[in-house]
């Protein structure tokens, strides 16, 4: 019972100290500037981008692709 117990407490010890060093780390960041605004903005764009385009060629690569794609065409 008494490992058991210690235990739990370096466990928790552990996930505090981490909680703790996260927590002043986000208190020192300091508020973005417009210049880290922009290139925060680029980034998620650049990676919404990357997750349609992975989804397009998951699309039509699979058995049904070649249909899909007839019908795309065929719509228009």
């Amino acid at each position: 019972m008494g490992y058991m117990m210690t235990t739990v407490m370096a466990v928790v010890s552990v996930v505090a100290a981490a909680v703790i060093v996260l927590v002043r780390r986000d208190r020192r960041r300091m508020a973005a500037g417009p210049e880290a605004r922009r290139i925060e903005a680029v980034a998620t764009r650049g990676l919404r981008d990357a997750r349609r385009q992975a989804h397009a060629h998951q699309h039509f690569n699979d058995a049904g692709g070649i249909s899909a794609l007839r019908d795309r065409d065929s719509r228009s």
